[in-house]
């Protein structure tokens, strides 16, 4: 049986927003009333780091939350896509784009996200869904920072691009 049928019937194309919003609440809840814990990425990535270089203190969910993370990015980049071949998630940049220009731009990004999160304290889902759920003031000024951001980098690059990305 084609692995793609298998996956399609399991995870739709698209979930309502109205389902999502409303279970990542209740897990967020759950965590919090279960663990006492805010389920944050960048805190899964730090506690798999630990883990890998045997440091400090480490949480054995979060490696496994982390390991989900970087699975389900697989499975859905590699074998959820009706276009067969490799793909990175940066396929639009990519063909706006060339790769000379596309790898030192992601790679700086990348590095702004890490350090951006260092300084932070969090990382967004962590401040925008646990922080602001706790009623965190930093987190609120976070998020508010990061969407503020997101807003005005997206309108840069439509601009600069054209309109192709």
């Amino acid at each position: 049986m084609d692995i793609q049928i298998i996956f399609a019937s399991i995870l739709p194309d698209r979930s309502p927003w109205f389902i999502i919003g409303p279970l990542l609440g209740i897990l967020t809840a759950g965590f919090f009333l279960v663990m006492n814990q805010p389920l944050g990425a960048s805190g899964a990535y730090t506690q798999t780091l630990n883990f890998v270089q045997k440091n400090g203190y480490r949480t054995i969910w979060r490696i496994w939350y982390f390991v989900g993370m970087a699975a389900g990015g697989l499975i859905v980049t590699q074998f959820l896509q009706d276009n067969p071949g490799f793909r990175t998630g940066f396929d639009s940049f990519r063909s706006a784009s060339p790769l000379w220009i596309v790898i030192p731009i992601i790679f700086i990004g990348a590095v702004l996200i890490g350090y951006g999160a260092r300084i932070a304290g969090g990382c967004t889902s962590g401040h925008g869904i646990c922080g602001i759920a706790q009623r965190s003031k930093a987190s609120m000024f976070a998020t508010f920072s990061f969407m503020t951001a997101a807003l005005v980098t997206t309108a840069a690059i439509r601009l600069i691009s054209g309109g192709k990305l």
